[in-house]
């Protein structure tokens, strides 16, 4: 689709949206369920007090807390699918922010229950887990209970946590609202002076033009409209830091990082060795700036060049041809994987392709267990639009295992194996089609969409990890936060990992924090990019070098869902992150990802 014209949602094909109706019909619907979640809500009180007197007692609780959760999530499914395709559409706007509040207010409905429950005893949990049967899937939850036990504050302190849910909320839903809402980017120029949409939708495509004038008018444009709004948009990411550290201290936590990790039962280690295996490997980025550099044949190498075409003639990937290469790279997984992940991107509606007016930056996959999981994205007709889709169906075919194998207390997973499963279907894909076609125009795509995954996961993320380290901090000292001090941290940092192969814009890199606000405000999950995409190399480096039951665990990883800890989950599909070793052997297919760059120079 030409980038010289963005649709309003309304005239966006049927084919190219989710299946929102399959969640609920109407809004009407929504607003009955809404309504029956809101009236459950006042039965969680006669419970309260009560979680001692019985096993039966106990499950009953379960139980309502199950239906109402269930349902809860489907609201907030719907209602988000709808507000992020049409942000301009003021009552899905309006459905988005009720939802918030309904879910702070049953946050604070339920926060009697974990106090209750630790005062209960861990050892009669378990007691009553062996004597009912309807509480035989409650060992992981009861660990996990135990491990957060110093964390957990009276009932009459939890509930004033959950009910600050709602304005905490505030800080994320006004950067994002001045992103996809506010901001006007108007038209980025080509070299003959031809105008360009700038939406959340279409930069990506934008900075990868072949277009040197046109990535570079692009590039300016986005980072001065947020340029221009940096001082409120620091004042709303100074809030959220803010409300990471009053958490973390409200909950006897050392600093927000430790409240963060805790939660996973994750050392701080795993986070540290990270970052520094990251600098580590530094150069290995600056080698490849000098062989991009060298490949466009430029004198000096901008920001705006980093996601520059490595060739004139990419292949055009419709969706439908990434589907099928999809199900041909993954097919060591057998048959359930690849039928879930057809009849998911080609007849269920999962994916909502378009592009149009209103709708948000970036890909996600959401969904909840009672519904299909669905993704959100803005397809090209290129690799890069193919990897996204990899990735995507990757998080969607997560949770279709979980959901199908696990009970709703375990069908959600940890956001530290989040990006594991996205990851490894891009890895997969990308050794296939390594193999199927070795025509040096294809093979350069395929380094650039492999590059462009890298650059986001190994580059920006670790970069965001250390700058979003740094903030907390400095916070948590009493110092504060502002655009000046954010944009000067951003920039060094950036310089750091650019090297001598970039030439700074030194305040339009600085600003480069505003422009992930769908990633800053959720805490410490950047850096979770980074060992993911070493998670996933790693499990799909066993299964292409033919590990007996390497397939087999990767599935069971799959279903395990949040049913254990993320590293053992991981353990025991095959990878070890509490060492740096899976991380420094991606680093190493980063390594040789460049070496078949400079085979081309």
């Amino acid at each position: 689709m030409a980038l010289s014209h963005v649709p309003d949602r309304k005239d966006v094909p049927a084919k190219e949206r989710w299946n929102a109706q399959s969640v609920y019909t109407t809004p009407e619907d929504w607003q009955r369920a809404f309504d029956s979640v809101q009236a459950q809500l006042a039965d969680v009180s006669a419970y309260q007090g009560k979680l001692a007197t019985n096993a039966n007692t106990l499950a009953d609780f379960f139980d309502l807390q199950e239906r109402i959760l269930t349902e809860l999530q489907k609201l907030r499914v719907y209602s988000t699918m709808e507000y992020n395709t049409d942000a301009l559409n003021k009552d899905a706007a309006n459905r988005n922010s009720r939802i918030r509040t309904l879910n702070a207010r049953a946050a604070e409905a339920f926060s009697f229950a974990e106090p209750e429950l630790l005062e209960l005893g861990v050892d009669t949990l378990r007691a009553w887990q062996q004597e009912n049967a309807r509480l035989s899937h409650i060992g992981h939850f009861v660990d996990a209970l135990a491990l957060l036990a110093p964390h957990t504050r009276s009932a009459e302190v939890e509930a004033l946590l959950g009910a600050v849910a709602a304005p905490f909320g505030t800080a994320t839903s006004a950067h994002g609202v001045l992103a996809n809402t506010d901001f006007e980017f108007g038209d980025a120029l080509d070299a003959n002076e031809k105008p360009f949409a700038i939406s959340q939708g279409t930069i990506g495509t934008l900075l990868s033009s072949p277009d040197r004038a046109l990535r570079k008018s692009a590039f300016e444009r986005y980072a001065d409209v947020h340029l221009d709004a940096q001082h409120g948009l620091a004042t709303i990411l100074s809030a959220g830091v803010q409300q990471n550290v009053f958490m973390a201290r409200a909950r006897r936590y050392e600093s927000a990082l430790e409240a963060s990790l805790k939660k996973d039962n994750l050392p701080l280690s795993v986070f540290y060795q990270l970052i520094d295996t990251f600098k580590a490997n530094l150069p290995t980025w600056h080698r490849y700036w000098q062989a991009k550099k060298r490949l466009l044949n430029v004198d000096t190498f901008h920001p705006y060049d980093v996601h520059a075409p490595l060739t004139l003639n990419p292949p055009v990937v419709s969706f439908e041809q990434s589907v099928d290469w999809l199900t041909e790279a993954l097919a060591p997984l057998g048959k359930p994987y690849t039928d879930a992940l057809r009849r998911g991107a080609l007849q269920d509606g999962w994916v909502d392709r378009a592009i149009n007016k209103g709708k948000r930056m970036g890909a996600f996959s959401t969904g909840s267990k009672g519904t299909h999981p669905f993704i959100m994205m803005s397809y090209s007709d290129d690799m890069s639009g193919m990897s996204t889709l990899a990735h995507e169906l990757g998080h969607s075919l997560h949770s279709y295992f979980a959901w199908q194998t696990q009970p709703f207390m375990y069908s959600n997973y940890s956001l530290f194996v989040a990006e594991v499963a996205s990851n490894f279907n891009q890895a997969m894909l990308r050794a296939y089609l390594f193999e199927q076609n070795k025509q040096r125009d294809f093979q350069l795509a395929l380094i650039q969409e492999a590059m462009a995954n890298f650059y986001r996961y190994f580059f920006i993320m670790p970069t965001l990890a250390r700058f979003e380290l740094e903030i907390h901090e400095r916070v948590e000292r009493g110092e504060s936060v502002s655009a000046d001090s954010l944009n000067t941290l951003m920039r060094d940092l950036f310089a750091e990992g650019y090297g001598d192969g970039v030439r700074m814009d030194d305040a339009r890199v600085g600003i480069t924090w505003a422009q992930f606000h769908t990633h800053l405000y959720s805490q410490f999950y950047v850096y979770q990019y980074a060992t993911g995409i070493s998670g996933a190399h790693a499990l799909a480096n066993g299964i292409l070098n033919g590990q007996p039951d390497a397939a087999e665990k990767y599935l069971n990883f799959l279903k395990a869902g949040g049913s254990t800890y993320p590293l053992d989950a991981l353990q025991n599909a095959g990878v070890d992150l509490r060492t740096p070793h899976a991380v420094e052997e991606t680093f190493s297919v980063l390594s040789g990802l460049v070496d078949k760059l400079e085979s081309f120079l």
